[in-house]
């Protein structure tokens, strides 16, 4: 099976390219992302890549290298995008043509060729906000143009549904050692700043609730979806919700001296709550960690 992975140097993307270059049911993985984020993790370190992983720097909306690179492979995951933590709500114009228009085009590419499957990682901010659980069945509602551009996105592949294995995957804010780190989600954030200053910086009262999902579990999960055989489904990728505090105090107990700075303290911010997804615990079973568990490992992973 030859995989292309389209944002495949991001922060999940790395994880799950090393992953599959080292399957064996996988013939190639090639990786292709723009790098805009000026992250080059991915071609660092110790592992080195096999035969089976390569790389092209390009574009989504560069249609005539995408519709090249889409024709040559089998199954497609897309994880290209421009990324935000869930409620986040500015510069509209290139969410919209990254995660709108950019899926645009690989749903036509990926219409004209021979690939018969195809798996975009969508975000569980296409709920919107609300103090109800969701799941699969929930109307979706978003509030912010990110969430907006994630789920035009999923119309674009929706519709080819019929035709070809079309998976989508509703991830809530991803957590967890990466090569290629992001620290704009706020579990990361609060550790970089929980073991580097002692202290973590909270915005409204802490309060609002979060849905969560560690990055192992991520890629675990990928993983069994590329070697499946399910038709098109929809999935909703969470293990946990958590409010800040939660996840502050947590640190707390792991490093006692650490401060909590609330930032805006009366307010308390938008949120969600996504229930656990059973069809994604078929594939990888429950989570077998607490919390504190994951953060004493990902703390001791950082410099």
């Amino acid at each position: 099976m030859r995989v292309l992975i389209t944002g495949g140097a991001g922060y999940l993307g790395t994880e799950i390219s090393l992953r599959l270059m080292q399957n064996s049911r996988i013939k190639s993985v090639r990786v292709y992302d723009n790098l805009s984020r000026k992250n080059y993790n991915l071609f660092l370190g110790p592992e080195r890549f096999n035969e089976k992983l390569s790389f092209a720097e390009a574009d989504l909306l560069d249609t005539y290298t995408l519709k090249k690179e889409v024709a040559k492979a089998d199954l497609i995951i897309h994880l290209a995008a421009k990324a935000s933590t869930p409620f986040a709500d500015a510069n509209p114009h290139f969410f919209d043509q990254i995660n709108h228009w950019g899926t645009a085009e690989l749903s036509y590419a990926f219409e004209e060729a021979t690939a018969e499957k195809l798996i975009y990682m969508s975000s569980a901010s296409v709920y919107g906000s609300g103090h109800e659980h969701v799941n699969t069945s929930t109307h979706p509602n978003p509030r912010t143009f990110y969430g907006i551009s994630k789920l035009k996105g999923e119309q674009h592949l929706t519709r080819l549904s019929s035709k070809k294995k079309v998976s989508i995957v509703r991830c809530g804010n991803v957590y967890g050692y990466s090569k290629s780190m992001r620290f704009d989600s706020v579990i990361n954030r609060f550790v970089f700043q929980a073991k580097n200053m002692k202290r973590v910086t909270i915005n409204g009262s802490g309060e609002q609730t979060r849905s969560f999902v560690h990055i192992e579990r991520v890629v675990d999960f990928i993983e069994q979806l590329v070697i499946s055989n399910k038709t098109s489904e929809l999935y909703n990728l969470v293990d946990q919700n958590l409010t800040v505090n939660d996840v502050a105090y947590t640190l707390k107990d792991i490093i006692p001296d650490m401060e909590m700075l609330y930032v805006d303290h009366p307010l308390k911010l938008r949120e969600i709550k996504v229930s656990e997804d059973p069809h994604v615990i078929e594939f990888i079973g429950n989570k077998n960690k607490t919390l504190q568990e994951e953060l004493e490992e990902f703390l001791e992973k950082m410099a």
